[in-house]
């Protein structure tokens, strides 16, 4: 029987190992410049680990790391490089199957892979227990939770990723989401001390109608056509939303019904006041239902969301970007994230 270093030489050997693509100016990452180099001297000769500073480098990363044929994807970073990260890997696989994909966290928000159940800690510690489970992966293979990703795309991207409308990603929303992520992203550093704060001073401020919540939840007017050919009609809506995750931040599970149906995810047409939509905060939290004459709700495998204005604004796991509408969600791919390492 091999001892625990000659299997690891020859997993090296013959296995194509991990792939680690480090975002260097997500949160926790920034605040330690020598994160990259304690990942890749505890990688050693079990992968590599890739800088992506731009979308540009993101997509050469994805192309080396293709023709390397790796075994699992890492990624450090947050929500947002999750997202970005995946949507690269998937447009640059043109339809392959993906790694299986190892969120490092490395973010100030890891909404993603607290919903999944990835194990909290720091990057180093993730990864060491990833390469553990890697080597072990023979007699052990890694445990991993399919989830299907959203993908979207407008008729015309005004902030695509490199020249392509198309994003992928777990979550995704208009109205006050883009207004409570423009508030929090004022308000200094993001971090999830920040982000309660933005919320604490966001209730506070539509209890007495204050200039804050005017800005956080400025109505999105539009329309939504479901896949099977139901229509939700022209209005306000304080936000129009859904996920293949039930988490979108601080713990609040607004989608309860992410895994009712294979290949749909959930969406919700938020039609409530703020003040109403505020009383209904500690049901969200725990995963409940609102009040049913307050949201609109289904579990499609597409939905068009169309609006009399110009452009449409919204946030694909925690970032926010613009397109001219309609903006198109359907059922992306299947991705298989690591976790229980």
């Amino acid at each position: 029987m091999l001892d625990a270093g000659d299997q690891s030489a020859q997993l090296s050997l013959f296995m194509p190992g991990i792939g680690v693509v480090f975002n260097p100016r997500s949160g926790r990452n920034l605040r330690d410049p020598s994160a990259a180099k304690k990942l890749a001297r505890m990688l050693g000769d079990h992968g590599e680990v890739r800088q992506a500073r731009s979308i540009d480098e993101l997509y050469r990363v994805a192309e080396d790391f293709r023709s390397m044929d790796i075994d699992v994807l890492g990624i450090s970073g947050g929500d947002g490089t999750n997202g970005v990260t995946i949507t690269g890997f998937i447009n640059v696989y043109q339809g392959n199957a993906l790694p299986q994909i190892a969120f490092l966290r490395g973010g100030t928000m890891n909404t993603i892979a607290n919903s999944v159940g990835v194990r909290r800690g720091p990057p180093e510690g993730l990864l060491n227990r990833l390469i553990r489970a890697y080597v072990a992966r023979a007699s052990r293979p890694l445990c991993d939770a399919p989830r299907h990703v959203m993908r979207l795309r407008g008729d015309k991207g005004l902030s695509g990723l490199h020249g392509l409308s198309h994003k992928y990603g777990f979550l995704f929303g208009t109205g006050v989401i883009c207004g409570f992520l423009s508030e929090y992203y004022r308000n200094g550093p993001p971090n999830p001390v920040v982000a309660a704060k933005t919320l604490a001073y966001g209730i506070g401020s539509a209890m007495v109608g204050g200039k804050t919540i005017a800005r956080m939840a400025a109505p999105f007017r539009g329309e939504v056509e479901l896949g099977n050919g139901g229509m939700w009609p022209e209005r306000d809506y304080l936000a129009i939303a859904g996920g293949t995750i039930d988490q979108i931040g601080l713990n609040f599970r607004p989608f309860y019904r992410y895994r009712e149906r294979p290949g749909t995810f959930h969406l919700l047409g938020i039609h409530t006041k703020a003040i109403p939509f505020v009383g209904q905060l500690p049901r969200i939290w725990r995963g409940l239902p609102m009040k049913a004459s307050y949201t609109y709700d289904a579990t499609p495998s597409a939905a068009i969301i169309r609006s009399p204005r110009k452009t449409i604004q919204y946030m694909v796991d925690g970032d926010l970007h613009t397109c001219t509408g309609p903006l198109y969600v359907e059922t992306g791919p299947t991705v298989r994230i690591v976790i229980g390492t």
